[in-house]
Order: structure tokens, then C-alpha cells, then sequence
């Protein structure tokens, strides 16, 4: 609990019908704020008291909210802080990508708690699916170990995966996972974990565990632009993910524009996926993650020109982001090493002027985010957790049906 600054809260309601919102509000509050009193979520939230007391009470009594140790302000008397329980809630994420396969599990307020990963045969869904329920079993004896309740509380699974969906492909395509959009893979999952689960791009996952418990968290307006095998962006605008009509919101990769004026699309050129090829190589090798990283590290040339070629397109990917979304911030985020995603971000500077150039800005226009491998499996675990516990019009709208 921290007077000395704002507590960052959406607004609740105190009409009838609204109860799943408020306790979402309530526990979204928690979760950008920390520890808060009864009094601090009532003025933050704009909800009565007595509404704050019920709800307290109730996610006290079902574990999700626990009360801290007393708090004396001055001559008055003495708070009770409240905090998430970080054990309150599980949730496990999936990422599928070309050549890999990843499982995580989470607790309420993001960490991952277990994982395990694997290589994905390139026999396509017939036999991979198989190794990923496998993976996901062994994600979930390892959380049961630690948390012998952990089963009992898992609120479902999230899936990610490259996009775009619904879209004609070739098969033998790279670019596109054409035979798994293909196959019937939230069914599968479903049928074979017991457990709700929701398909997104990659990007957008990044998006959500940046939104959680990173660069994004407390902001309504932020895109993260994924750097992965390709390319893609993550859309939270108004506080919530934007997914588009059919899942495909933000696959900025697929743009035909840049600024040198190459009529191929963003991806082919400034991805990871053309480095490997710039490299020379093979991104189904199980050390390239060390690899790349390692060269970033140095002044290998061939490093160096990917780089002065990428960040062309990059600054106009930024720029064309601002102009279109108004965000408060863009966030590189996604697979790409640490070392070189450092390396782009400062390199990309100084970047294009744009309407998102103002005098009062306390936030950077460009920075960086999540950037290591399990970035795309964390968020996707933590969709489960923000589908069940986050604020959102999808929630009133439920409530009220």
C-alpha cells in the first residue's frame, strides 16, 4: 500500500447485474497496484464500501485475495492492506511454432511457475499434437508438485501461434503453419487436457503478458511489435486486446510498404527468419537462440549489416503503428535474443517523426520488452488468467445475458 502515488483503477458500478465486473475491477486494481485497503479501492474504483466489502470478503473466501498485516497512517486508524494470492489461480500456455513447441505454467499474477519444452517433428499435426499433450501432462505434474491444489484451480489453457488465420496457404509455404490452422486444434486440446482453451497469434500473446506483467502493465494504450520467426503486432487499445474480426488484427509482417520501397513483405525482410537466412542458419537447430545471441554480442559484420537494413524498416513500422493506433507506447517484445533486441532498439533511434512527438510525454515512444523464447508461451498462459479475472466489456456483457 503507497500513498505517495496514484492508484491506477478502472472505474466500477455500483448498478445492479454488474457484479462480475466489479470483482474484476477490483482484482485488476490489485494486480497494477499491489497491496491496497478497503478505502484506497474505494476511492480508486469509484464503488460504495459496502460494495468493496462484499467483494473483499467473498474473493477472501475463496482465495483468491488475502489480508496483510496492518498498516497505521498517521493519528487515524490502523488499514488492512489486501493482496492477490498468487496461488489462487493457474493457468497453462501453449506455443506452437514451426519448429518448436513450448508449455508453461502460471499463478495469478503471472509467474511461471513450471515448463518444459520440445522439438516439433515436421510430420505436421497427425503427430505433433500428440507430443504437445504430452508436453502439457508433464507441465502439469510438475505445477501438482508444487501446488498439490493446483488442479482444482486451473482456470484453462491458452494456445499461440503464428498467424494469420483463415487464410488460403500453401502448405510447404515457411511463412504460414498452413496444416495446423488447418487441423482442428482447439477441439484436440480440449478433448485431450479437459480444459477451456482459446487460440491466438503470437503477437498477441506477447501483447497480453506485456499487458500483465510487463512494459504494458497500467497502460490502455500500448502495441507491441513482435519480433519472431516474423513479424506481428499486439493491440491493446482502451485497456483490452484487440484481436480484429477473425484473430488477425496487427499481422503487420504481411505489409507490402517500408521505407526502402521492396514490394516483399515486412517479415521477409526484417525477421528473424532473415537473419537465420542472412546467417546462413538453420532455425530448427536447438542452439540458435545462444547462437544469435552470442553474435549480437560482438561486432560480426554480418550482424551488423542485418541490423542497418532491419531498423529501416522498423522505424517505418513505429511510425506507421503511431499514426494509426495513437498508442502511449510502442514495445518491441517477442523471441528475439536479448542481446540483439538491445541492439535494434537502439539502433532504430532516432526514429521518424511522428504525431506521436509531444512535449508532455513521460513514457518512451519506442522501448523494450519481454525478449527471450518463452515470452509467446507466458502470454499465452497468461490469456486464461485476464479472461477469467481482468475487467472487460465481454464480462458485463455476459453478466447481464
Amino acid at each position: 500500500m503507497n500513498d505517495a502515488r496514484p492508484i491506477r483503477a478502472k472505474s466500477g458500478t455500483n448498478h445492479e447485474g454488474t457484479s462480475a465486473h466489479n470483482r474484476r475491477v477490483l482484482m485488476d486494481a490489485l494486480r497494477m497496484n499491489g497491496a491496497l485497503s478497503r478505502a484506497d479501492l474505494s476511492r480508486a474504483t469509484k464503488l460504495t464500501k459496502q460494495t468493496i466489502s462484499n467483494i473483499i470478503d467473498e474473493l477472501e473466501e475463496e482465495g483468491l485475495v488475502s489480508a496483510l498485516d496492518a498498516v497505521r497512517k498517521g493519528r487515524g486508524q490502523p488499514s488492512t492492506p489486501y493482496a492477490l494470492v498468487p496461488e489462487g489461480a493457474f493457468a497453462i500456455g501453449l506455443q506452437i511454432d514451426r519448429h518448436v513447441t513450448r508449455a508453461v505454467a502460471v499463478d495469478l499474477v503471472g509467474s511461471v511457475l513450471a515448463r518444459a519444452e520440445a522439438n516439433l517433428p515436421p510430420i505436421g499435426p497427425s503427430g505433433g499434437v500428440a507430443l504437445i499433450l504430452k508436453l502439457i501432462e508433464r507441465v502439469r505434474l510438475d505445477l501438482a508438485d508444487i501446488f498439490e491444489q493446483s488442479e482444482r484451480r486451473l482456470v484453462g489453457l491458452g494456445a499461440a501461434m503464428p498467424g494469420p488465420f483463415g487464410i488460403d496457404a500453401a502448405v510447404d509455404d515457411p511463412w504460414m503453419m498452413a496444416a495446423w490452422q488447418a487441423f482442428p486444434l482447439i477441439e484436440t486440446l480440449s478433448t485431450g487436457t479437459g480444459l477451456s482453451v482459446r487460440l491466438q497469434n503470437d503477437a498477441a500473446a506477447c501483447a497480453t503478458a506485456e499487458r500483465m506483467v510487463g512494459a504494458a502493465n497500467g497502460l490502455d494504450h500500448a502495441v507491441c511489435l513482435y519480433l519472431g520467426y516474423g513479424i506481428g503486432a499486439g493491440l491493446i487499445l482502451g485497456g483490452e486486446l484487440y484481436s480484429g474480426a477473425n484473430g488477425n488484427a496487427g499481422e503487420i509482417g504481411m505489409a507490402l510498404l517500408s521505407a526502402s520501397g521492396s514490394p516483399t513483405p515486412l517479415e521477409h525482410r526484417a525477421s528473424l527468419a532473415s537473419l537465420y537466412q542472412h546467417l546462413g542458419i538453420d532455425p530448427a537447430d536447438t542452439g540458435v537462440y545462444a547462437t544469435i545471441n552470442a553474435l549480437a554480442q560482438t561486432d560480426d559484420a554480418r550482424i551488423e549489416s542485418w541490423i542497418e537494413e532491419a531498423v529501416m524498416d522498423l522505424r517505418w513500422s513505429i511510425h506507421l503503428i503511431e499514426t494509426i493506433f495513437d498508442p502511449q507506447t510502442v514495445i518491441l517484445c517477442g523471441g528475439a535474443p536479448e542481446a540483439l533486441a538491445q541492439r535494434l532498439v537502439a539502433a532504430v533511434h532516432p526514429l521518424t517523426p511522428s504525431l506521436a512527438d509531444r512535449r508532455d510525454r513521460t513514457i518512451p515512444r519506442f522501448q523494450l520488452g519481454m525478449t527471450d523464447s518463452w515470452a509467446v508461451a507466458r502470454g499465452a498462459a497468461a490469456d486464461p488468467i485476464s479472461r477469467a479475472f481482468d475487467p472487460s466489456f465481454a464480462a458485463i456483457l455476459k453478466e447481464s445475458l
